[in-house]
């Protein structure tokens, strides 16, 4: 097994020693962009030895004029699978597909052509597979909501090696954060969330119901997470990386112990007592913001019942108060982003099933 190298690097060392001089020999006047973006652990620099087992390897996107593609695409693929190297940097180039058809995985071989992984495309089939619209229309405010972050991350992280098309790194920056109003009315809806459910955990446990506080508990350390993402303008990891985004944010260092003791603790009183500790940490967080007036960062109680909550709702309403955009101002204030409630991986994972359930955000 060779030494471990990070995919992303991989990829970029794999295009600049063994795929650019190709083109450059065999289709020199041709004018394309390459880069890895997209789906992939390498791609959010999360990968490790574990990840070579399947869709990992020397792999990169190569990117097309509209134009060009229909001319060029078939020759391109064939001309790379008869002239890469068999292996790079001690893997193999050589990808064999699973049973499934869904996924490959590295497979030696020392003669025949390769079956590399450069996807040859469009960046406007591209970015329509990961948006669902035609990039020739706006990207409209419903079009924001029904994409998930996991989605707009995946865009806007990993590398461009080389873009002489001069198209993606603009659309990069395009799609690089939400619109400040649209922003507004995600964190508001994120602080409705925690007010939705702050009472519960206590109540649950009061009647003896331990796991169900659990349960809500854990509810409300993720809605704190997700919230403390938009705090710092990141785009929030499906789940399986959700953890390890959270611990590249500024506030991790901090809330990261706070919330790990609210999971553990037994009882609800242990537990609320950290999650009191959590919301008034945020609560400063969003003070520091300085997006409305400051508002009480202490835990008080929920109307003559022995919970501490941080009344959540009254967040939301000072940030949705802010909002001056007209259309934003339209939506349904309890709502949010397609993320923020939905949480089917087959419907995040699918930029197409996100834009059947655009309706919902339709003003009644």
């Amino acid at each position: 097994m060779p030494k471990f190298i990070k995919g992303l690097a991989l990829s970029e060392a794999f295009f600049n020693e063994a795929v650019k001089p190709i083109l450059d020999t065999e289709f020199p006047s041709l004018c394309y962009s390459a880069g890895l973006i997209g789906p992939g652990s390498e791609v959010l620099g999360f990968d490790t030895e574990q990840s070579t087992d399947h869709d990992w390897g020397p792999r990169l996107l190569l990117f097309l004029s509209r134009e060009d593609h229909p001319h060029y695409s078939a020759p391109i693929k064939e001309t790379l699978g008869q002239k890469l190297p068999y292996h790079f940097h001690g893997y193999s180039t050589n990808f064999l597909s699973f049973p499934d058809g869904q996924s490959t995985r590295l497979d030696d071989i020392s003669e025949g052509s390769v079956n590399h992984r450069i996807w040859v495309v469009t960046v406007e089939d591209n970015f329509r597979y990961y948006l669902g619209i035609d990039l020739e229309r706006p990207f409209t405010l419903i079009d924001w909501l029904t994409t998930p972050q996991q989605m707009l991350l995946s865009l806007t992280s990993g590398q461009i090696f080389h873009d002489g098309l001069s198209r993606l790194e603009p659309l990069r920056a395009q799609f690089a954060y939400y619109p400040y109003d649209l922003w507004l009315y995600l964190l508001a809806a994120g602080w409705q969330r925690i007010s939705q459910e702050e009472p519960f955990m206590g109540r649950s446990g009061q009647i003896d119901d331990e796991l169900g506080s659990q349960v809500i508990a854990s509810r409300l350390v993720h809605d704190i997470m997700a919230l403390c993402f938009l705090m710092e303008k990141r785009y929030a990891h499906y789940s399986k990386w959700f953890g390890s985004g959270f611990a590249r944010l500024k506030c991790a260092d901090q809330l990261t112990p706070i919330l790990q003791k609210t999971i553990s603790s037994s009882g609800w009183q242990a537990r609320e007592q950290h999650l009191s500790a959590a919301y008034h940490f945020i609560a400063e967080m969003h003070n520091t913001l300085g997006i409305t007036v400051p508002l009480p960062t202490n835990v008080s109680a929920y109307f003559d019942r022995p919970f501490k909550v941080i009344h959540g709702d009254r967040f939301a309403a000072e940030l949705l108060a802010k909002i001056t955009d007209e259309e934003v101002l339209l939506l349904p204030p309890y709502l949010g982003g397609i993320d923020q409630w939905v949480n089917s991986t087959d419907v995040l994972s699918k930029g197409s099933r996100c834009k059947d359930l655009w309706g919902i955000y339709r003003p009644k």
